[in-house]
């Protein structure tokens, strides 16, 4: 190739970026690695040299043998001004949109419609589900609640480890003296193969206290259906109601059928949707269960708002009872999740320094994110 100078007029980085561009319009793909290469190769040689220009951008530029006829045409025209680059244009492709909400045949929607698609035909699917998970429980319709309860269903609840005082098997640490000789045994007395045990674990109590009064309202069904998943679902949980007394529904909760489960826990509680004194519902569970041995190591969770027409300086002391013996305290409160809020409530406030997890509780997503919470 014979030597020519280049006309570099404009800065040598716009002269990178203007030929990359040319030849991502002609077609040739170009990382942005090997722009980045092509800028410090230009500055390491001579930019004014045609030969260095010309190889030092095939050499970081090009990843094709194919792509060597369109460089060629694009530098003359870049460096040289001689050739006239032809972008080719794409031929336009019209596609097809189909939406189908999964209850009809997304084949007869496209034989109804009067004009015939020659190009692709795209099936998009929606679902309800997604948008109840995330939809505010107060805003649900009959429909929608129905819905929520048989996604709730899914929902599994495992608390957090404890190291248990049984054994299991290992493959190092204390020898099992009676499984070695029963091996031995069984090989003519030599214990050709030891066996060892070592440390298990097993799931920590969840203790559930659902506040049922009047300011929970919009919530507390989809709440006492979510303690109802949590009871059926796995052992070592226990559910109470809380209002202007507690009442224990972990065995009305028992049941398989979630709709009598809740009727049976709606006719145990006799004070649903009335006052609150959420102080003297944990000072009763303090007295009764908790300290005696339900809430000791346990995940103890409190759900609701806060609002608490008791004495907040009750309210304070008996939660610092609770977080004395508990292994975790989670409060879950579903006005949490409204932008303008902030724990002002006197209970929320005097129970808030004695919470180590403070989530929300509105819809099925942040339900899903409280059972990773109680797992931690």
């Amino acid at each position: 190739m014979p030597e020519a100078a280049v006309p570099v007029g404009p800065a040598p980085e716009r002269v990178v970026v203007g030929f990359v561009r040319s030849l991502r319009g002609a077609g040739i793909e170009v990382p942005v690695g090997s722009t980045v290469a092509f800028g410090e190769a230009l500055a390491a040689l001579d930019v004014s040299r045609r030969a260095d220009a010309y190889w030092a951008g095939r050499a970081t530029l090009l990843r094709r043998p194919e792509d060597v006829a369109v460089y060629d045409r694009v530098f003359a025209a870049c460096f040289d001004g001689t050739e006239r680059v032809r972008l080719a244009v794409p031929d336009v492709v019209t596609v097809r949109l189909a939406l189908d909400d999964g209850e009809g045949d997304d084949t007869d929607a496209a034989a109804d419609d009067g004009e015939a698609a020659d190009g692709p035909t795209i099936s998009v699917r929606w679902s309800a589900a997604e948008v109840l998970r995330t939809r505010d429980f107060a805003a649900y319709s009959t429909e929608e609640f129905a819905e929520a309860k048989r996604m709730m269903a899914d929902l599994r609840l495992a608390g957090a480890l404890r190291s248990s005082r049984r054994r299991t098997r290992a493959r190092r640490g204390r020898p099992d003296v009676r499984r070695t000789v029963r091996r031995a045994l069984r090989g003519g007395g030599e214990p050709v193969r030891r066996s060892f045990v070592g440390p298990s674990t097993r799931p920590r109590r969840v203790v559930l206290l659902c506040d049922v009064s009047g300011s929970m309202e919009p919530y507390a069904r989809a709440l006492v259906r979510f303690l109802h998943a949590a009871v059926v679902g796995r052992t070592q949980v226990e559910a109470f109601a809380l209002g202007t007394r507690l009442t224990r529904i972990t065995r009305e909760l028992s049941s398989r059928d979630p709709d009598a489960a809740l009727a049976a826990a709606a006719q145990r509680v006799v004070d649903w949707s009335g006052g609150t004194r959420l102080g003297d519902g944990l000072r009763e569970f303090n007295d009764r269960w908790g300290v005696r041995g339900m809430a000791r190591g346990a995940v103890v969770v409190i759900l609701s708002d806060g609002w608490d027409r008791g004495d907040p300086d009750v309210m304070a002391e008996q939660m610092a009872r609770l977080r004395r013996v508990a292994f975790r305290v989670v409060w879950v409160n579903p006005l949490k999740a409204t932008p303008e809020y902030a724990p002002l409530a006197r209970g929320m406030a005097a129970a808030l320094p004695y919470v180590d997890e403070f989530v929300e509780g509105h819809s099925l997503a942040a339900l899903e994110d409280l059972v990773e919470v109680i797992a931690r």
